[in-house]
């Protein structure tokens, strides 16, 4: 065979090739080719479980997650402001639908990705906290979240307002940005106790803490959504589905979260 005939063999022999070829290339070879990034606006209360997520959607994906933290209330005003967020991590469930009624969000992507707890914490390994820490006069500085535009910093409220100590301890409180900025206020000394978030104040965090009772204030649902800028990101999306997957729930359980749905 020679001339156009044998080249006509040969293209179709390269073919057949190519084909077999790529019916053997493992599953994971094509999601590698499409790895890609997600930028996330995540409230500052789950920062630490979102770092640990992040890193083990990576490993399991190949996805990178980079993560904004701040209160909920700022996250949601930079969104509106058209912040390059994809994905949208609150502290609480108003933001997110907000997101979707104002058209920042996508409908039919909001769920609840954790239920968060108050926590009553000090830096102090030996205190046994209570709630008769609350109502011990001794003490100058309580460190609290905005209560404006921190979800844990209503619940804050919410619960001294039920023990009735609120009007007592308010000119008491230092309020931090958001959750996290509360923290700080307390592990650098700045407040001897601080109203935070449960998942703060676990492993290896020194000091001593007392979980607030979850019937002293409303439900910390925390619902996250996809945004707009995020609709045609394959890696949002894989995020998303990868918050709600049981690697995810673990790593939320054991920072001291409900995992939500």
């Amino acid at each position: 065979m020679t001339g156009p005939a044998r080249q006509s063999g040969i293209s179709s022999v390269a073919a057949g090739v190519l084909l077999l070829s790529a019916s053997l290339v493992p599953a994971g070879t094509a999601a590698t080719a499409r790895v890609g990034e997600v930028r996330a606006a995540v409230a500052a209360n789950f920062s630490l479980a979102a770092r640990d997520i992040g890193a083990a959607f990576e490993r399991a994906t190949g996805h990178r997650a980079v993560f904004s933290f701040g209160s909920t209330g700022q996250l949601f005003a930079q969104i509106a402001q058209a912040a390059p967020h994809e994905v949208f991590l609150a502290a609480d469930q108003a933001r997110p639908r907000k997101a979707v009624e104002d058209g920042y969000a996508v409908p039919g992507t909001r769920f609840t990705y954790a239920v968060g707890r108050l926590a009553l914490y000090s830096r102090e390994p030996g205190p046994r906290l209570s709630v008769a820490t609350l109502r011990d006069r001794s003490f100058d500085r309580l460190a609290i979240a905005n209560p404006t535009t921190a979800p844990y910093g209503a619940a804050a409220v919410q619960a001294l307002r039920a023990l009735g100590v609120h009007e007592r301890l308010a000119p008491r409180f230092v309020r931090g940005i958001d959750v996290g900025q509360a923290f700080r206020f307390v592990a650098t000394g700045n407040a001897e106790f601080g109203l935070v978030a449960l998942s703060q104040v676990g492993r290896g965090v020194a000091g001593s803490h007392w979980v607030v009772p979850a019937d002293l204030h409303a439900a910390i649902a925390q619902d996250a959504v996809l945004l707009r800028q995020g609709l045609g990101n394959g890696a949002a999306r894989a995020f998303l589905d990868f918050l709600r997957g049981p690697e995810a729930r673990a790593i939320k359980e054991a920072r001291g979260y409900g995992a939500g749905n």
